[in-house]
């Protein structure tokens, strides 16, 4: 996908917001006022190729901090993450990243200019299937829409890791290095097994006419699989009777969880989000930029062994850092100091090579 000069494409044009008839550059000023901003939001309407539901008009929403002189970073976390990465001047709202985003973190908005936006399909209005490579194209047309030609580093974790992978076999020359944290070239058969398990139980519950019931199920579900049996051995106890009836002690949290998601999650985006997790399929000799490859050995999401696969096969410079942590797949939500050292470390070695 290339955003080329088109003689036939017009814009609308307001502090935040850029409406595309046809794909194109937009001019410099488009973006003069918001880009100084410590933090701004917008939305741009482009017309995308998807690989496997054909072209398709569709709305990125994004939000920036810091000035855009700055070194860009692109930053992308898991299918329930969002373009509200921390707490700015202009939206105080949580993120879902604040631990790593803000001033005197790794991801500092004095430092660099970050970059984010909320996944295609995440609204819940796109029920078409959705690719990870979709995903990096949207990318690419939103760093075009605001006039980044490259981006110092893309930093993803979960899906943001894979959909890392795939812009940076898709744009390689749009980039100078990827952290990939909790991501893989290709879904494991195991993880995809608990997924489509997810998607059974949101069906269980349409038929049952309750899908918010199933949705939370889905949830619940999933957040077994972000974490890990030791964790659960140290936070909760013995089950007891309650009513009647046995009570397991995680079963509070598990439905506090589900609970939470159903309250900001359309059924549909969880869905086609999820499949696009296992539709994630990328040949790694293809990337040739630096990449940092961040794995956690309780990852029952992404076994170990397939973190080592990606880097036997990956054609640039490549690291390895692997964690131990009981909160597993989670452990970049959890584990804050061993993430931030590794972020400081990886942007401090691109920016020597970029100078």
């Amino acid at each position: 996908m290339s955003f080329a000069n088109s003689p036939a494409a017009t814009f609308e044009r307001s502090d935040s917001f850029v409406s595309y008839a046809s794909p194109a550059i937009v001019s410099p000023d488009v973006f003069e006022r918001t880009g100084r901003a410590a933090a701004t939001r917008g939305e741009i309407a482009v017309e995308l190729d998807l690989r496997h539901s054909g072209r398709r008009s569709l709305t990125l929403r994004y939000e920036t901090q810091g000035d855009r002189s700055l070194p860009a970073l692109f930053v992308a976390g898991g299918i329930s993450a969002h373009r509200h990465l921390a707490p700015s001047r202009e939206f105080g709202e949580q993120g879902w990243w604040q631990s790593q985003v803000g001033h005197g973190r790794s991801l500092d908005p004095s430092q660099y200019y970050l970059v984010s936006f909320d996944w295609i399909g995440a609204d819940g209005t796109l029920d078409v299937a959705l690719d990870p490579a979709d995903q990096a194209d949207a990318i690419a047309a939103l760093l075009d829409a605001l006039r980044i030609e490259r981006l110092q580093a893309f930093i993803g974790y979960s899906y943001g890791a894979m959909v890392g992978l795939q812009f940076a076999s898709r744009h390689a020359s749009r980039l100078g290095e990827l952290v990939s944290i909790s991501g893989t070239h290709r879904a494991h058969p195991y993880a995809a097994a608990w997924r489509a398990l997810q998607r059974r139980a949101v069906a269980l519950g349409a038929l049952q006419c309750d899908e918010s019931q199933g949705l939370a199920l889905a949830r619940e579900l999933a957040v077994l699989s972000y974490r890990t049996p030791e964790e659960f051995a140290e936070r909760f106890g013995n089950a007891e009777v309650r009513d009647g009836r046995v009570r397991v002690a995680a079963e509070d949290y598990l439905d506090h969880c589900g609970n939470k998601y159903v309250a900001r999650t359309p059924t549909t985006a969880f869905l086609r989000l999820s499949e696009s997790i296992d539709l994630q399929q990328i040949d790694p000799s293809t990337i040739q930029v630096p990449v940092t490859v961040v794995a956690v050995s309780e990852d029952r999401l992404i076994p170990l062994s397939e973190s080592y696969d990606l880097i036997e096969r990956l054609r640039g410079e490549t690291r390895l850092r692997v964690l131990r942590s009981i909160y597993g797949h989670d452990a970049c939500l959890k584990e804050e100091s061993d993430i931030n050292t590794i972020l400081r470390e990886a942007l401090a070695d691109c920016t020597q090579v970029a100078a």
